[in-house]
This record gives structure tokens, C-alpha cells and sequence, in this order.
């Protein structure tokens, strides 16, 4: 009979570690929190009940450092381990470590892990296994001479993507041949920095795509299944920022057919445990595996609104070895679900990080339907080492008119002083008669900064004609509001001239 673990290290911070912290209690097992140098006083370590110092603020001295995480594992005798997302969570370094160790990891099995985080063998498993693919290389490139073929082969635009990556990293959008060889330097570069891995594969883009993604669970006995998808074709610079269930694009048969195909996907690499199989889904509804990711989902809680299963118990039950408690038939969503991801992020300063002080928080708690999972507090000091995600606001409603108002009335709740969010952005969203529509793809945004750069000019040129006429009234009445006194002539044709000069 299996045994449910005593005790869980958690390999992550923030508001994820906050969130495992939270079902850890509630499933009676005792969590253990790892933290660098900066986050002390970070709220996951307030709230776990042992907290380990695991070095230095920088990454790859403390939440990258494969052997200090396992040390503090061994130290705090936690018996499995949660790596959240991000940092080691897709590593299969840390799964080996763990396997040698005696150490539980709460997720897949090392080998599932290698196929699906290289972009080109996942993409030729995948294939085999007659999943439909996006049409491209299922080998990195070998060079510019092979570059320039197999782009002609594929056909213009394509993508060139990062091989050992995800998340927009490595990334290039090429639409014609004179741009082929200075994006495959900068993707190339990308990905080194990122992955310590320079390979490169091709894609074939796909024009007004969306992004959907079918969220699975696997368990050691054989069962898998699907809980519904995921829209998540508003992104910015290839990074989700807003997500919802159901996807309004969609229709019920299509979301059958993802669901089908996505279990086939995890079941042809021996998959075990929460996982999520990405599509791209065209104009005409055709859909192409992307990726999967082997991991939790920074979106995975509006899965849990609209099912009310909860995926982080879930994935620790399959580690300790119990089987899935609920069938395919047994999973009914119901409702409609929004997540806002909200950064410590400037959207007037091309979203630049504003990290800093919080010196006042007031949360939107209250109210039916609303949960927010967040990992600071009024008084935190946000660090600018790490992703500046301060907290994932979710709502819930019967209907997506409701869940969309609901996220408004939440988010005009929501106060966050002493530094810049995103908040004020996701209003803009969502009060886009396009989005409210349902009527977006994966260039929403971008559309929408072209709208907000074009609101700008017109509000400018508004502005420079209402100094234009305060400088024509001042001149007229021969006084300045500051001086009151009387302004010479050369001085009034020199505003009026730069005032022109500007418009």
C-alpha cells in the first residue's frame, strides 16, 4: 500500500512555492522551504514550517545548484521533492540526483523529461507516434548552407527556435531570405546564454495563431487523462501574460480531439504526472503539437476553477504512488475561468522591472469566485534577481461575461504602492471590445501597443495645440503666467516656431 510523505522539499520561491506550501498543509504533510541570500525574509519561508539557506542571490549559486538543493533535501530528511516551475523544474539533472538519492521527485521520470525538453527529438517523437506536427526540421541546423535549403524547403515566414528551450528564448521570426542568417546569429546567441546550448531548428510559422494547451495527468498505473484546455494566446513577446478556460476560439469536438491527441502524446514517451501538451491552432482550427512541458503551469489554477481538482495534490498523490481517484468521464468543467499574471513590471517603461519596496498592499480577497495567489506582503522588499511575478489573480464565473467582469472588479480592488505592476494593462485587455469578444490570437498585443502608440501621438498632437493656443492667449493678453510680465516679441515668434517644428 502506498504511503503519503511526511515531509516535501520545495525547490522554488515566490508565489508557487506559496501555493505548494498551501496543499502541502492541507494534505498533512510537513513543507520545507529553500531560500538565497535576498529572500530571507521572503514570504514562502515565513509560511513553510523549515526553511534552508541554499547561498547567494545570484541563480546559479542557490535555486540552479542541483547539489545544494539536494543537500538541503538530505538535511531537512524531506522524502520527496516539488521543483514548482522554472529554475530545475524541466531539468533532468535533478531528477537523476533525486532517483540516486532515494529522493522522490514529483513530477516525470528523468527519461520523459530529456524527449520533451529537446524541442527536435520531441518533435520527431511526437511524429512517430502520429501526433500532427507543425511542418519544419526535426534536427538542429548544420550551419548557414543548411540553413538557407531547408528554409526554401519549408517555406517563408518560418520561425527559428531554440532547440533545448522555450518561453520566447531563442526566437526569431524570419519573413523573407535577406533576414535568415543575422536571425540565426541572434537566436543562436539567445540560446546559448539561455540554455548553454546553441542549436537551432526550423519551424514553419503559422499566420493569426493561437496558443492552446491541454493540461493531462498521468499516473503509474496506466491512466491519463485530459482536463480541458487552456487559451493562452495573449502574449507578449512570446510570454503569456493572461489566460482563460474554455478557449472561445474552440468548439466542443475540436476540444475532444486535442484531448485525445494530447493523452496519445504523453502516453508514447511513458508519461508520468501533471504535465501540459502545447498547441498552435490556425484560422481553419487545424492544430499542431508545439511542445509539452513537463512540469506544473504557471496557469494551472484556472484548470482547478472550472474543475475543482486540485493539480498540485494531485501531482503529490502520483508521486507517493497512488493511483488517479477520478476517470475521464468523471471530469466536467464547469464555468468559465481568467488568470492575470501580475508583474513587478513598468507598462508606461516597455514593461521594464520595477523591483522595490511594497509599502502598500490590499489584495482582492473577498467575493465569490476570486483567489489570488500571491507570494509578497505589504512591507516586502521585491528583489531584482528574479522573475519580477508578484501574483496570479484567478476569477471564476458562470458565464466568460461574468469572469471577465469579475477580473475588473478584482483588479480595481487591487492596490500595490511603492512600485510599478501590470495592473493597469490587464484593464486595457480587458476592456478591448475584441478581447471581450473572444476575437484575439497570439498578436493581440502587439496590436494593442500599436493602438496605445497611436492614442499617444494623437493625445500629443493635442497637447502641443493646447500650448499653441496658451501661447497665442498669453501673447495676446502680454502676460505670462509666471512672471505676469510683459513677453518681447522675438521670444513669442520663437515658441510659436517651436511649437510648428513640433507638431
Amino acid at each position: 500500500m502506498p504511503k503519503m510523505f511526511k515531509k516535501i522539499l520545495i525547490a522554488n520561491r515566490g508565489e508557487i512555492a506559496v501555493r505548494i506550501i498551501r496543499a502541502c498543509r492541507e494534505m498533512g504533510v510537513v513543507p520545507v522551504a529553500v531560500y538565497s541570500d535576498v529572500d530571507r525574509k521572503a514570504l514562502h519561508v515565513r509560511l513553510a514550517e523549515e526553511a534552508y539557506s541554499i547561498g547567494e542571490s545570484v541563480p546559479s549559486r542557490s535555486y540552479l545548484h542541483v547539489e545544494r538543493i539536494i543537500d538541503a533535501a538530505k538535511k531537512s530528511k524531506s522524502e520527496a521533492l516539488h521543483p514548482g516551475y522554472g529554475f530545475l523544474a524541466e531539468n533532468p539533472e535533478l531528477v537523476s540526483r533525486c532517483e540516486k538519492e532515494g529522493i522522490v521527485f514529483i513530477g516525470p521520470p528523468s527519461e520523459p523529461m530529456k524527449i520533451m525538453g529537446n524541442k527536435t527529438a520531441s518533435r520527431k517523437k511526437m511524429a512517430n507516434a502520429g501526433v500532427p506536427v507543425i511542418p519544419g526540421t526535426f534536427e538542429p541546423v548544420k550551419g548557414e548552407k543548411d540553413l538557407k535549403k531547408k528554409a526554401e524547403k519549408v517555406g517563408f515566414p518560418i520561425l527559428l527556435k531554440a532547440a533545448a528551450g522555450g518561453g520566447g528564448k531563442g526566437l526569431r521570426l524570419v519573413r523573407n531570405r535577406k533576414d535568415l542568417l543575422s536571425s540565426l546569429r541572434l537566436a543562436q546567441s539567445e540560446a546559448k546564454a539561455s540554455f548553454d546550448d546553441p542549436s537551432i531548428y526550423i519551424e514553419k510559422y503559422i499566420d493569426e495563431p493561437h496558443h492552446i494547451e491541454i493540461q493531462i495527468l498521468a499516473d503509474d498505473f496506466g491512466n491519463i487523462v485530459f482536463l480541458g484546455e487552456r487559451e493562452c494566446s495573449i502574449q507578449r513577446r512570446y510570454q503569456k501574460v493572461l489566460e482563460e478556460t474554455p478557449s472561445p476560439f474552440i468548439d466542443d469536438e475540436i476540444r475532444k480531439q486535442m484531448g485525445q491527441i494530447a493523452v496519445k502524446a504523453a502516453a508514447a514517451v511513458n508519461y508520468r504526472n501533471a504535465g501540459t501538451v502545447e498547441f498552435v491552432v490556425d484560422q481553419k482550427k487545424q492544430f499542431y503539437f508545439l511542445e509539452m512541458n513537463t512540469r506544473l503551469q504557471v496557469e494551472h489554477p484556472i484548470t482547478e476553477m472550472v474543475t475543482g481538482i486540485d493539480l498540485v495534490k494531485c501531482q503529490i498523490e502520483i508521486a507517493a504512488g497512488f493511483p488517479l481517484n477520478f476517470r475521464q468521464e468523471d471530469i466536467r468543467p464547469e464555468g468559465h475561468s481568467l488568470e492575470c499574471r501580475i508583474y513587478a513590471e513598468d507598462p508606461e517603461n516597455d514593461f521594464m522591472p520595477s523591483p522595490g519596496k511594497i509599502v502598500h498592499l490590499h489584495t482582492p480577497a473577498g467575493g465569490l469566485g476570486v483567489r489570488d495567489d500571491n507570494g509578497v506582503y505589504e512591507g516586502y522588499e521585491v528583489p531584482l534577481e528574479y522573475d519580477p511575478l508578484l501574483s496570479k489573480l484567478i476569477t471564476w464565473g458562470r458565464t466568460r461575461k461574468e469572469a471577465i467582469h469579475r477580473m475588473l472588479r478584482a483588479l480595481s480592488e487591487y492596490k500595490i504602492y511603492g512600485i510599478k505592476t501590470t495592473i493597469p494593462f490587464f484593464k486595457r485587455i480587458l476592456l478591448h471590445p475584441k478581447f471581450f469578444a473572444g476575437d484575439y490570437n497570439t498578436h493581440f498585443i502587439a496590436n494593442l501597443e500599436k493602438e496605445t502608440d497611436g492614442r499617444d501621438a494623437e493625445e500629443k498632437v493635442i497637447a502641443l495645440i493646447a500650448a499653441g493656443v496658451k501661447v497665442y492667449s498669453e501673447r495676446k493678453s502680454g502676460l505670462t503666467p509666471q512672471s505676469k510680465k510683459r513677453e518681447s516679441n522675438w521670444k513669442f515668434q520663437g515658441k510659436l516656431q517651436n511649437f510648428s517644428n513640433r507638431l
